[in-house]
């Protein structure tokens, strides 16, 4: 097992996102003293140079990567030449500094979206690569999948200690709320917000409502973040799932998104709009053998993302 413990410096990349506030909030209130952060004014990971003379100086022992160029279905269509540039350098930056400057683990940060578009449900680890990606982010899928390979590569050839999470559709403090940029949950919590506020009577939805989806808390992410770090290496599993292995109908979230947010109107479901793959579930398995799985409740993450997006209004 790797060599670390609490006072090992530890650099989270991307600390200032949701994923990256979430894994430096979880390590810091495990004990872990000596984290390093950087925001993007202070270190621009697409610039090799810069890269590498932060990790001259600092010599991290361990790295989360969780810096990205993110986004929804609009973006990722739109600026698919940046999306696939920026995660580009910027990973391959951050894999090759590490291993160069000694780092004892890598944990490399994904998602479940890269993966086939018409991938047998639960997704399997295995499945990675199998089919014909979705076109609307086909460009971010191959940076992330670029990123994967590459830190089997460098396990293979070096003995880099690298793991590959892939956490599935992701809520929580800190999301984004912009109603055309943001992911399902909060822009169905925003909506329900305003039409509680405005005193609508009804709320239109996209789509049927009969797609399923699985949710996983970006706290839960975090915690499985410290699990691996502290516990799976590369030769354990070096690509693993990370989900709530709980899957919920778009209909039934968005009733008890209203629920939670306390709007009573009624629900206008248009069947004209697209629904998407009828199913997405992650096989999460392989983290559970190895002993960790969520714990957070929806409803009860829904309550609490809502209490924070209030308190930012």
């Amino acid at each position: 097992m790797t060599d670390l413990d609490t006072a090992s410096k530890i650099y989270v990349a991307g600390h200032r996102g949701m994923v990256g506030s979430a894994v430096a909030r979880n390590l810091r209130a495990a004990g872990y003293t000596s984290l390093v952060e950087r925001t993007h004014s202070e270190l621009d990971l697409t610039d090799r140079n810069a890269v590498e003379a932060f990790f001259e100086r600092e010599k991290p022992e361990a790295v989360i990567g969780a810096a990205a160029k993110v986004g929804g279905i609009i973006a990722n269509d739109v600026y698919s030449g940046d999306f696939i540039r920026e995660n580009l350098l910027i990973q391959t930056n951050l894999i090759d500094a590490a291993y160069r400057h000694g780092a004892k683990k890598f944990i490399f940060l994904g998602s479940t979206c890269i993966y086939p578009k018409f991938c047998e449900q639960p997704m399997r680890e295995e499945a990675l690569l199998s089919g014909h990606l979705e076109p609307t982010n086909e460009a971010y899928a191959v940076a992330k999948i670029a990123g994967i390979i590459m830190c089997r590569a460098y396990t293979k050839q070096y003995g880099f200690n690298a793991v590959s999470l892939l956490p599935t559709n992701l809520y929580g403090t800190g999301d984004n709320f912009d109603l055309e940029t943001s992911h399902v949950i909060p822009a169905l919590m925003r909506k329900a917000h305003e039409a509680k506020v405005a005193n609508a009577p009804s709320m239109e939805v996209w789509g049927s409502g009969e797609p399923t989806r699985e949710f996983l808390h970006v706290d839960d992410l975090a915690d499985a973040v410290r699990f691996v770090l502290e516990n799976v290496d590369a030769k354990d599993a070096d690509l693993l799932n990370v989900g709530s292995g709980q899957e919920i109908t778009i209909g039934d979230l968005v009733r008890t998104i209203c629920d939670v947010v306390g709007y009573r109107g009624d629900l206008a479901f248009d069947r004209s709009k697209p629904d998407g793959t009828p199913r997405k579930l992650s096989d999460t398995s392989k983290l559970a053998a190895l002993g960790w799985r969520a714990q957070t409740d929806l409803r009860d993450g829904l309550a609490t993302v809502y209490e924070w997006y209030r308190e930012t209004l």
